[in-house]
Parts: C-alpha cells; structure tokens; sequence
C-alpha cells in the first residue's frame, strides 16, 4: 500500500511504544522534521546529553557565547551524534532553515548559532545533537510492529515541557494515560 502526502508523520511528534523492540529509542520522543517516500529524519527531544551545555558548544565552533543561556543539548539520535541541530519558533529563519510545519522549524548552520548567541535568534529553540533516520518505507514497518506512535505536534511539549516529561506529556496531549500502554501486542 502506498503512503499518501496527507500520511506523512512531517511535523508531528513519534513516540517509542512501550516495549518497543531497540532499547536505544526506550521512552524516546522525536521531533519529525522530514518524511517521505525516501525516508524520514526525526530529531530526539526526549533524553539529554550527559554532560554537554550549549554555552560549550557554542565555544567550541569557534563562536563567542556572548549572553546565550547555558541550555542542555538533547540527545537528537544515533546518527551522526556530533552534527548539531536546532529546532526553534518560526521568528526567525536563515538561509538553510526549513519549515516543519506547523510545530517548528529546524536550522543545522552555524548562523543560528550566531544569532542566538548574539540576542538576535528565535525566541523559543533548543539544540540537539544527532538524529534519528529511515529509509524508505523502513519507519511505516516499524509504526506496524508495535514500535512507534505518531502524535500531534504539540508545541507545548517541545518547547514548555523539560525533556525527561516529554514522553508522558506527548502521551496526555493526545488524551491517553501511558501508564495504561501495554508492552506488547496481541494476534487476532
């Protein structure tokens, strides 16, 4: 069966069912900024980089952290986990920035970067590093085997919501209660 335009999961929010069978994506929450009969490409918003601040990043690229706060850097996924992203508000848009319509946007460039640092960025943002990906059809197989959960793209959770509440609040945006999520499925 072919996917539809209107099936693609692009600025929706994918959540690891319980049980899911890779213990990397255990509770993990991904931001889904591209998918399509290629593929898909989804940022982690759900776990933390132990250890690394955005300040330290920022001086590490050779940019002055001037007055940017010192945020945690998210855990974006398995690929690439030294390539930096930045999910923020739609105020603020570069030359490589692309609309992940309608909860964000993404920028992986250095003049995000920049402008945050400068006070001149989006308002809303946070920085991950890495990312999650599929080729194609490899996430709709996955979505069929008990492992994903498509939800809405609920501004609130990215951008209010600390990273280690962002499973469970994905989960009561979309008027479920996880703790009655079941860790496997059944045949019929």
């Amino acid at each position: 069966m072919a996917v539809t335009q209107e099936q693609y999961l692009s600025g929706r929010i994918l959540l690891a069912m319980p049980g899911m069978f890779d213990p990397r994506f255990e509770r993990s929450v991904n931001v889904m900024c591209v998918h399509d009969e290629h593929g898909a490409l989804g940022i982690g918003i759900g776990h933390l980089r132990d250890g690394v601040r955005f300040r330290e990043l920022l001086e590490e690229v050779g940019i002055d952290p001037g007055d940017a706060p010192d945020r945690e850097v998210h855990h974006g996924g398995p690929v690439e986990p030294g390539r930096g992203f930045v999910l923020h508000s739609t105020d603020w848009g570069g030359q490589d920035t692309i609309a992940v319509e309608p909860l964000c946007a993404l920028s992986a460039s250095l003049d995000v970067l920049r402008a945050i640092a400068e006070g001149r960025g989006p308002k809303d943002w946070l920085i991950a590093l890495g990312y999650a990906g599929w080729g194609g059809g490899q996430l709709e197989g996955e979505m069929r085997q008990h492992g994903w959960y498509a939800a809405g793209g609920h501004r609130e959770v990215l951008f209010d919501t600390p990273a280690e509440g962002r499973w469970a609040a994905t989960w009561r945006a979309e008027g479920i209660d996880p703790s009655f999520l079941a860790n496997t499925t059944g045949r019929a």
